[in-house]
């Protein structure tokens, strides 16, 4: 499974063993709620398929049902297909009114073109829905200062899970807090036969999750938020120089699983090697706990999955609680909507994630984006990692969104490309700056 079907589900069990049943073929639509969903209903358009699409829908459904003069008419697509359709529908000028979304740079293209509205006065007028949210939520959803989406559903921080048995073989209780401590860890894991971090290369956005941290705690989050904002040779950074040089230094250490260039994430088989104890830790997202649970036999039921938060780097300017990944999902409004149906959209946004919407979130392992919902976790059978999820989250001074995400989809496509030769060793970091800061603002 492709990491981002993944982003559009959540993370636990009921997501994996939801991803082999996930979607049905074309567009479907429905109004639902019991209301007319005529030519001033607002359209919206999301994926289909387990388990985003019931919940996604029963909100529609309720709001629907209390405003029957403000209709909500759902439209869903498969992953695939929903990004070339709107595409198309945006260049035509026929977009649904509200777009759901990754926000950062696909949004950043829809700013640019005029195609959807600025909700920083909306949120300025309704503090209340703005302020129950995690603050983490609204990063990739504003550009240039201003607030172009409405954050929605969950979040999906990129976290460490660690084999608790493969500690004890080497005798170590505590998983590691600095990067220090990290490459002290290296040798000894290897000295037992069991790399000390699982990683599937072959998929590249994994290995890139490494470099997101590591600018991160040397730089702080302006390092990469000087590329996104097309700073000229903002990959120069001295803190992106020191980030490249330390992952190569890992490597060299063997730091990572034996052949990580072939292993892809599609197949599981880096959690599989966490939980078989081949390796004793992995940087990866929160959706990894559901595919532990469900493929790892009574791995997580005998107590044998640690987790913590990427190590703190000595000396580094980042704050420690600072996390990246997928800090919620997007919901904007297109420019060229009526105003009735722009008005519509804006009382749905007030109608999110109530109590139903967010006890159903929970349900498939997901941690909605609101303040306090940990309250609602404690009956979860899960809740010990929810809760953890929880508190990286909305402890986290900054989330940063996936670097892949955040770009345009020609300077991704050639960060990926750089970040697969610079973890095979085959350019040093400042050929990977070099080449990475030709693309810069494309």
């Amino acid at each position: 499974m492709k990491r981002r079907n993944f982003l559009s589900l959540s993370a636990g069990a009921a997501a994996a063993t939801g991803l082999a049943a996930c979607g049905k073929s074309g567009p479907s639509d429905s109004s639902g709620g019991g209301g007319t969903a005529g030519a001033d209903a607002a359209s919206y358009w999301f994926l289909s398929g387990p388990p985003g699409e019931p919940i996604r829908q029963g909100a529609v459904d309720r709001f629907n049902k209390a405003n029957p003069d403000n209709q909500v008419k759902v439209t869903t697509f498969q992953n695939d297909a929903y990004k070339d359709k709107l595409k198309t529908a945006l260049g035509a000028g026929q977009a649904p009114t509200i777009i759901w979304g990754w926000g950062g740079g696909g949004l950043k293209s829809y700013v640019e073109a005029g195609q959807v509205d600025d909700l920083t006065d909306w949120f300025g007028q309704n503090a209340a829905v703005k302020d129950r949210l995690f603050k983490s939520s609204f990063g990739p959803a504003t550009i240039d200062g201003k607030i172009y989406a409405m954050p929605a559903e969950t979040v999906q921080p990129i976290v460490m899970l660690y084999n608790k048995e493969a500690f004890e073989k080497v005798g170590v209780q505590n998983p590691p807090q600095t990067w220090a401590e990290v490459m002290d860890l290296v040798p000894k894991f290897n000295a037992k036969g069991i790399a000390p971090f699982s990683l599937a290369g072959q998929s590249r956005w994994t290995n890139m999750m490494w470099l997101e941290f590591l600018f991160d705690r040397i730089g702080g989050p302006e390092v990469f938020g000087n590329v996104f904002n097309g700073q000229k040779d903002a990959w120069n950074n001295p803190a992106s120089i020191e980030s490249l040089t330390k992952i190569q230094e890992l490597i060299k250490a063997n730091g990572f699983i034996k052949g990580f260039a072939s292993i892809a994430a599609d197949t599981n088989a880096d959690q599989a090697l966490l939980y078989r104890g081949k390796a004793a830790m992995m940087l990866h997202g929160s959706w990894s706990y559901g595919i532990i649970q469900a493929e790892g036999g009574n791995f997580i039921k005998d107590g044998k999955l640690g987790y913590f938060n990427f190590p703190a780097v000595d000396g580094g300017k980042g704050d420690p609680s600072n996390t990246v990944g997928n800090a919620g999902q997007y919901l904007s409004i297109y420019s060229k909507a009526s105003d009735k149906q722009k008005e519509t959209a804006k009382k749905f946004f007030q109608s999110l994630l109530d109590d139903t919407e967010q006890e159903g979130w929970i349900k498939t392992g997901g941690v909605p984006i609101v303040q306090g919902s940990n309250a609602k976790l404690a009956s979860s059978p899960d809740k010990d990692f929810l809760n953890f999820i929880y508190d990286v989250a909305s402890k986290a001074k900054n989330f940063g969104q996936s670097w892949d995400q955040a770009l345009s989809p020609t300077a991704a496509e050639t960060l990926l490309d750089n970040i697969a030769k610079l973890f095979q060793l085959s350019i040093s970091p400042q050929k990977f700056a070099d080449n990475m800061n030709q693309v810069i603002g494309k």
